[in-house]
């Protein structure tokens, strides 16, 4: 057997073995270090095994996920954006749909203080569906709307997915958040849009606009939007002021949520903890997934077959046009089967190559992966946010009116990924302000 029909074997074997369900991570490696030593020996395997996960999990830039996803945690637990969520509530009581669009707003706030599209999902979950339930609005509407807004959470920046992006496609972290806020706030936007046309069309969804919130208590509530603006000009202020780098701000974002839990005097000790156990566990799957990934890039480098398929594709003539099109097509079916960083972990020594030989820009093409990934998130069977907003409200709903509910949003979202393919400056207009 060839070297190059050695690779193939091995991503047909990969593929297999995801889908009987054994842990992608152990699946990673396991196949990448049979491969090697298949193509280049037994000696050269036993060393790979060793020096790429050293060489993978002692990259600095690396230590800022389990930072972002403590901060994440930390702002869950002790409740920090539920302020986010009735502040947006009082501002938008005389809007039809107006609890389900503040709760868009409120994922967005979560969203740039987590990264984790789960995070939000379970947060928001927690404080706006019984409060939707509560004004009698439909529950597909409700919990549908919380489902797909928590997909805001690996846009905004912080992002662990474009962190993870950046540290494999070796691109600017910075100009990858820039990208991602132009792209989440049009996702917002597009969110709040379905909303009103649904409530439009069918105005049993959502009770009549008639709570007037007088505009005292609408000032007054601007006042618990304190702790998400804190955390955040700290994060994103001195990110981009140069005081510091996209790694340190992770550190920084981390001790800001804390010193803010403590000013609030809602951080305990058994909080702290569960977000501390909660983000090694998380940062410990993650590194086994992305050491996986990386083995599986050296093996497809021994065997060939990386530039094989690069080469294959180049020959056939497509167009740009054609090849992001059909990695859309890619992504949104493995997106029905695979949780979206193993996703893009498995994918990426694949699709790179051929995306560095197209005109697409690769701060583009994360931003876009970003998108494709967290639609994963609310497609069936898998649709990790539905199953999370179904396990926080328990028995409100069924399982089938949560996907139910994500439908318009899905088609809103695939509008979302034309829109960005036809018009890429939507994205680069920032990271290009910028500059090198």
């Amino acid at each position: 057997m060839s070297d190059i029909a050695i690779g193939f074997t091995g991503i047909a074997a990969l593929f297999i073995l995801i889908l009987l369900r054994i842990p992608i991570g152990m699946v990673l490696i396991a196949v990448s270090f049979v491969g090697i030593w298949a193509v280049v020996g037994l000696d050269i395997a036993l060393s790979s095994l060793g020096i790429i996960p050293y060489n993978f999990a002692s990259s600095w830039t690396l230590s800022s996920v389990p930072l972002f996803l403590f901060l994440g945690f930390i702002c869950y637990h002790t409740m920090l954006t539920q302020g986010m969520f009735r502040t947006a509530r009082a501002w938008l009581s005389g809007v039809p749909g107006g609890l389900a669009i503040a709760s868009v707003a409120g994922s967005a706030g979560f969203a740039a203080v987590s990264g984790s599209s789960i995070a939000c999902s379970a947060a928001m979950g927690r404080i706006a569906v019984p409060e939707m339930m509560r004004y009698r609005y439909d529950p597909s509407l409700a919990t549908g709307t919380v489902a797909v807004a928590g997909t805001i959470g690996a846009l905004i920046p912080p992002s662990i997915i474009m962190i993870l992006y950046g540290v494999i496609a070796q691109n600017s972290i910075s100009k990858l958040f820039l990208g991602g806020i132009s792209a989440g706030l049009i996702t917002v936007l597009g969110y709040v849009i379905v909303i009103l046309l649904r409530v439009k069309i069918n105005p049993s969804l959502a009770p009549d606009a008639s709570e007037k919130v007088p505009l005292q208590e609408k000032v007054a509530s601007l006042k618990e939007t304190w702790p998400v603006f804190m955390i955040m000009i700290g994060i994103f202020g001195g990110l981009f002021a140069g005081v510091f780098t996209p790694t340190e701000s992770g550190a920084i974002g981390s001790a800001l949520a804390c010193l803010v839990a403590m000013l609030k005097r809602c951080m305990t000790w058994k909080a702290f903890k569960t977000a501390a156990i909660e983000t090694l566990v998380t940062t410990s799957a993650l590194l086994i997934i992305a050491v996986g990934a990386s083995m599986l890039t050296r093996f497809l480098v021994f065997s060939g077959a990386s530039d094989y398929l690069s080469d294959l594709i180049m020959d056939m003539n497509a167009s740009d046009l054609t090849i992001i099109l059909g990695v859309v097509l890619l992504y949104l079916v493995l997106g029905m089967v695979l949780e979206p960083i193993g996703c893009m972990l498995l994918t990426l020594p694949i699709i790179l190559p051929v995306m560095e030989n197209t005109a697409f820009s690769l701060i583009w093409f994360g931003v876009v992966l970003t998108k494709l990934l967290e639609i994963g998130m609310i497609t069936p069977p898998v649709g990790m946010n539905v199953f999370v907003v179904k396990a926080v409200v328990g028995d409100l709903v069924t399982t089938s009116q949560v996907f139910k509910g994500i439908l318009w949003f899905l088609v809103m979202d695939l509008a979302l990924v034309g829109l960005f393919i036809a018009f890429p400056d939507i994205i680069l207009f920032l990271p290009d302000l910028v500059g090198n």
